[in-house]
């Protein structure tokens, strides 16, 4: 069974910095792309970035380009999500997410239908 466990959430102050780890477990040697995604209180669920399985190719929401780098170790079986200059919207429960299965180009773009494997969420509060 997967596992997809997320750290690194916390509380800091606009224009501050974090950087949030996750890993996914239980499908030994596979390297699934993976999925940043966040949920602010009363909104939907919403993209944030997403890596390819070789780190090679990766996708920003608008709203965090230049602001938030995702990358992976695989040899760490580990992606990050670093976020820098953050502001008050931000705040959300971040979401770590692992794709086995779905289709590259959908995957990449964000979609969640494409995304098999979920974790419980990380808090991130940003306060201004």
């Amino acid at each position: 069974q997967v596992q997809v466990v997320e750290s690194g959430g916390g509380s800091v102050q606009a224009g501050g910095s974090l950087r949030l780890s996750c890993t996914a477990s239980g499908r030994a040697g596979a390297k699934p792309a993976m999925g940043w995604f966040r949920q602010a209180p009363g909104k939907l669920r919403e993209f944030v970035a997403t890596i390819n399985w070789s780190g090679a190719e990766t996708n920003y929401a608008d709203s965090v380009k230049g602001r938030f780098t995702i990358s992976r170790d695989n040899a760490e079986n580990t992606v990050y999500l670093q976020m820098n200059a953050l502001k008050p919207e931000d705040t959300a429960i971040y979401y770590c997410a692992a794709s086995y299965f779905g289709p590259a180009y959908t995957v990449l773009q964000g979609d969640p239908r494409g995304f098999d494997y979920w974790g419980q969420g990380t808090q991130v509060t940003v306060s201004s």
